[in-house]
């Protein structure tokens, strides 16, 4: 088999590059490792807690055990099903900040500033704000990936708006559009009340083309002759076979399995692949490095009022808003129920927001084990922009062996004292008048958690992956050393090979990384077909005085 585009990874890049390479009359032909998306459990927004915990659906990653938190090995799912992580996350659409891209065009990644992005962002969208008022100018009417907000007539979403804006801060309209900074609505990749994943926007429309063709495959590595990518080798059946790639071969494989697969086929650290007998063909080092994520944890309260989802969460309730979901698409169902958010800065002199909230109606973890209190609410909330940084190597040269994930989380002492303004800024924004009717008691952390020391006892035995590692693979200038591919999303020092997801990114971007990681694939597809998009002239909000000022 052979096609002019071969792409390893069915998922929230590899989808929409598929989509566009296909719809300019190329061939594609797209490797993916997991199976069918049919069925409730990703299909029903509202079932997000099941399919990044089976088997079915994910890698069932896990990182190696991280030393500056009690040694634990933090579970991180990846998906392993056509659209990829956009099939088992929690739909939460997060553009990021301005400020990310700028920063990315500023280290190297020429023609990714936000100005390059925007543009991008508006094309692969349809947006539907639900008449809430958002910023139409600044957002797609016509693009595959539809975009929604949730109905938030749970009382407890405008309580946390107005806390937020009686704490000091400002409220935002549209955090995907002029202002990210500030206490609102929050937005889902949902349509018609069904999960609107990378498979359903792109890649159901993509195969209907003659042009577009997908195998259920293990990817084993890239095949590279004379210095450039020809196909890839791969494993069905229990027979080895090639994948014959007539222009390129894209690795669109996640942060993890796009490193591993590099290295697998000869590409990045020398004296790593030599320890594990894969023969060098390019030495790049960075490749593997740079790794990051976004930690959190659940600041859970109880509530005195008996109006949370916490009612629905038993056999009964949840057959109920199952079947009223089945039956006609509406309800309870049809929400990820994170329908509030923030974005707010931990400090002055802190240009962008740096913390982000997700707000939910229920205290119940990602797990699906919900808070022994009964109802109850919660924040999720995080720093957005760590310095910490860790390393995804090969555990051994065996295709078949998950990678080593070492994120090296909380390894700087600014790590601490960011979650530690994370703490005392959500208590002060839960004390507010506006949560009086609702907040019985804090859960978690707890009220007798006061100190530097106590807060941080906590932190290294409760903070949670956020489910957003990126990085691995970074985008850079041809002189630095840690690049791995070039602004064209070209592997350095291999022809005919480019990566396009969410490794390349230089810097973690704010919030969730979904919409970049598809942002990423049509931008790719628009490089691989030597075109480009306009430069936006939108100027984006940043606070006034944000030297002077947190809030």
């Amino acid at each position: 088999m052979k096609a002019e585009y071969v792409i390893v990874g069915a998922g929230s890049a590899g989808c929409a590059m598929a989509y566009r390479l296909s719809e300019a009359g190329k061939s594609v032909l797209i490797i993916e490792h997991g199976g069918s998306d049919a069925g409730p459990f990703i299909q029903m927004p509202g079932a997000l807690s099941y399919p990044m915990n089976m088997s079915l659906y994910d890698w069932g990653y896990k990182s190696q055990p991280e030393p500056h938190l009690d040694n634990r090995e933090l579970v991180t799912p990846r998906g392993k099903v056509i659209g990829g992580s956009s099939s088992i996350n929690g739909m939460v659409y997060v553009r990021g900040h301005a400020g990310d891209y700028n920063y990315w065009a500023e280290s190297g990644a020429q023609g990714w500033s936000y100005a390059d992005v925007l543009p991008y962002f508006k094309r692969m969208e349809t947006w539907d704000d639900r008449g809430q008022g958002g910023d139409p100018d600044w957002r797609g009417s016509d693009g595959p990936l539809h975009v929604t907000r949730g109905p938030r007539d749970n009382p407890l979403h405008a309580a946390f708006v107005s806390a937020g804006q009686q704490a000091g801060y400002p409220v935002t309209k549209d955090y995907n559009g002029e202002q990210q900074e500030g206490f609102g609505p929050m937005e889902m990749t949902v349509y018609k009340g069904q999960r609107w994943s990378a498979a359903n926007a792109y890649l159901r429309p993509a195969l209907k083309r003659d042009s577009c063709t997908m195998i259920r495959a293990l990817a084993r590595k890239v095949v590279i002759q004379q210095g450039r990518a020809t196909g890839v080798e791969i494993e069905r059946g229990g027979k080895v076979e090639v994948i014959e790639a007539t222009e390129e071969v894209i690795l669109a494989a996640s942060s993890l399995n796009s490193p591993k697969l590099l290295m697998l086929s000869g590409i990045g650290p020398a004296k790593h692949l030599a320890e594990h007998g894969v023969d060098l063909v390019a030495d790049r080092p960075g490749v593997g490095q740079n790794l990051q994520d976004h930690l959190e944890f659940y600041f859970q309260y109880a509530c005195k009022q008996p109006i949370t989802l916490f009612k629905y969460w038993n056999l009964l309730g949840k057959a109920w808003v199952g079947a009223q979901w089945l039956f006609t698409k509406t309800g309870l169902g049809a929400s990820n129920q994170f329908e509030s958010a923030a974005f707010i800065r931990s400090d002055k002199g802190v240009d962008y927001p740096d913390i982000q909230y997700h707000f939910l109606p229920i205290a119940v973890r990602y797990d699906g084990q919900a808070a022994a209190e009964g109802h109850g609410f919660q924040a999720h909330v995080g720093p957005m922009r760590s310095e910490s940084r860790g390393k995804v190597t090969l555990a051994s040269a065996d295709p078949k062996d998950a990678p080593k994930i070492s994120f090296n989380y909380m390894s700087t002492e600014q790590d601490w004292i960011d979650f530690r303004k994370c703490v005392r800024l959500t208590r002060e924004i839960f004390a507010q008048e506006a949560m009086q009717p609702f907040v019985k008691h804090e859960i978690q952390p707890g009220e007798a958690l006061q100190s530097d020391a106590e807060i941080d006892s906590f932190i290294r035995q409760h903070a949670e992956s956020a489910y957003h590692p990126c990085g691995t693979c970074k985008m850079g200038a041809l002189d630095d050393p840690m690049a791995v591919v070039d602004p064209e999303c070209r592997v350095i020092g291999v022809a005919g090979l480019r990566v396009a997801d969410s490794s390349i990114f230089p810097r973690i971007t704010n919030g969730n990384l979904n919409g970049p990681s598809i942002m990423t694939g049509e931008k790719a597809a628009d490089h691989i077909l030597g075109r480009r998009l306009s430069a936006s002239n939108a100027m984006p909000w940043f606070h006034d005085n944000w030297q002077e000022s947190q809030r």
